[in-house]
């Protein structure tokens, strides 16, 4: 609660929405948990959230029946619902095809675009170029590289490291 309350929204590696609540009211809990508002008072503050998620259309389905990208969608709108100044994602494209973390890239594009500020842990590179700017490559704690993504990939220690590349 204090993290909302500061403006820090996060999606973490596991997700554990609660299965047999409709997204809508996943979202509901996550707004007034996070900003302790009431049920009235979140819900008119909640569809926004549901349109840039990508999941206005799944509002009224349970999270139990949402596929690996729904279930995605749906713990990035939960760490919107608070409306946060600055947006950390854990690995949040891992274990998507090429084809659903296309989809997904698209919406954090657009979240990015909308001046949010986010910081965006990841091991599906790929993801990361078409929307980061820069780019910290850490190593057990030590900062390796902060560039854009291709000069890092271009740092030798960063090929050995993290790409098993013989250096």
């Amino acid at each position: 609660m204090q993290r909302c309350q500061v403006g820090v929204g996060c999606s973490v590696q596991i997700r554990q929405p609660f299965s047999n609540l409709t997204v809508f009211e996943n979202l509901v809990v996550a707004a007034g948990y996070g900003l302790g508002l009431s049920a009235r008072a979140v819900t008119a503050l909640r569809a926004d959230v549901l349109e840039r998620c990508a999941l206005i259309d799944r509002a009224n389905q349970t999270a139990c029946r949402l596929g690996l990208l729904g279930r995605k969608r749906l713990e990035l709108a939960r760490a919107m619902a608070a409306q946060p100044k600055l947006l950390v994602l854990d690995e949040i494209a891992g274990g998507l095809t090429k084809v659903e973390c296309q989809a997904l890239i698209a919406t954090i594009r657009r979240l990015h675009q909308d001046r949010m500020t986010i910081i965006w842990i990841e091991h599906v590179l790929h993801t990361l170029n078409s929307v980061v700017e820069r780019q910290l490559v850490l190593d057990f704690g030590r900062v390796i590289g902060l560039h854009v993504l291709a000069a890092n990939l271009a740092s030798r220690e960063v090929r050995g490291i993290y790409l098993g590349i013989e250096v």
